[in-house]
């Protein structure tokens, strides 16, 4: 039998995260007579309608068999579900193609009216670290002042941004408190640039003489940092036989965090996280899903190898799974006879689809 059921929706679509995230989207499938609003200031979006449940939709455990959406007889108008904002584009108006239109859908539509909607352009960097952490400062200024140059309002720096040393106990002689001479000299690079600042994986001191934290810090454009992210999963390889032997154990010189950290920035909220982090998408469901991220960031130093065969394919799921943008800053060549990194700094969208790739060892890319 068909049942009535009553159907009222909050659309969100804030400047970063354009999307809707509705239970309402498994439970009610059809909308058989609806009407949309828009509110004057263009931060939500409410749809109210008198919905009917369609049996044949459902499996014995009451859960969908298939996308609603997809037989809708305005599937052809909703195209893709979250494509990226433009300002010139029309305000979508109400009328007879919305009858019989899934939740989803309508929220789709919806977040179309984006001629209110700020943009943001951020950018992501790629370098090649080495064991002098003067250099690397200046190549970091460098890669800032050309972010500035073209508007950019954050930058996204790799792991390691300030120091690779040949083995990992290297890092423990350079380690400094969150609030020592080092991050100091960044948070003056961000106040004398004006611009937000993430700092892929810090040297920062940890909880004994013999372990560091890789520390993921976030500082604003006032220079002040804003929150401090310690790598929770930490890579630990063994591969000998390998086209490229490798063997790494951060666990031997690192201590791992045990706090998921999100904050608000100029670009979004953003879901901070590192490296091999990438590889646990549990952390990536609770940073969207309960602390309500929009972006997500994975600054890296992956390996040639893993990065060859498992870099880009990780980070689409990751932004198609939690649909975040996702701003991967990235390590790229050789940093010295032991330690070589993939680069192919990213930029994508909760699409999947890549917006920005660096192919070349010291560059930055714009979204």
């Amino acid at each position: 039998r068909v049942c009535d059921l009553r159907v009222v929706a909050m659309v969100n679509v804030s400047p970063v995260s354009a999307r809707f995230n509705c239970l309402a989207h498994c439970i009610v499938p059809r909308i058989a007579s609806s009407r949309l609003f828009y509110v004057e200031d263009a931060t939500s979006v409410v749809c109210t309608g008198s919905a009917r449940l369609r049996p044949s939709l459902y499996t014995s455990k009451g859960f969908p068999t298939g996308n609603p959406l997809h037989n809708s007889p305005g599937h052809a108008k909703c195209r893709r579900p979250f494509e990226r904002f433009s300002r010139g584009s029309k305000a979508v108006q109400p009328g007879p193609r919305w009858t019989n239109f899934s939740v989803r859908g309508l929220a789709n539509m919806a977040a179309r009216k984006s001629d209110e909607v700020e943009s943001v352009k951020v950018a992501v960097g790629q370098m090649t670290s080495i064991g002098d952490a003067k250099r690397n400062f200046a190549v970091c200024s460098d890669l800032v002042e050309q972010a500035k140059t073209t508007g950019c309002s954050m930058i996204f720096l790799p792991e390691c941004f300030n120091y690779i040393g040949v083995n990992l106990f290297d890092g423990l002689n350079i380690a400094e408190p969150i609030d020592g001479p080092i991050m100091a000299r960044y948070q003056s690079l961000a106040k004398q640039s004006g611009m937000w600042l993430s700092l892929g994986g810090f040297q920062e001191v940890g909880p004994d003489s013999t372990h560091r934290y890789n520390s993921h810090v976030i500082i604003n454009s006032d220079g002040t940092i804003v929150a401090v992210y310690r790598k929770i999963h930490l890579f630990d390889l063994d591969m000998p036989d390998g086209p490229e032997p490798i063997k790494l154990k951060e666990s031997d010189a690192t201590a791992p965090g045990a706090e998921v950290v999100a904050c608000d920035s100029v670009a979004g909220r953003l879901g901070l996280t590192v490296c091999y982090d990438l590889r646990f998408p549990e952390l990536y469901q609770k940073l969207r899903f309960e602390m309500g991220a929009e972006v997500l960031l994975v600054p890296s130093a992956f390996t040639r190898p893993t990065g060859e065969a498992h870099w880009e394919v990780l980070l689409r799921a990751r932004a198609i799974e939690t649909q975040c943008y996702v701003i991967a800053a990235a390590q790229c060549g050789q940093h010295n006879e032991k330690r070589c990194s993939y680069g192919h700094a990213l930029i994508i969208d909760p699409w999947g689809k890549v917006w920005s790739e660096i192919c070349r060892y010291f560059s930055f890319g714009v979204a």
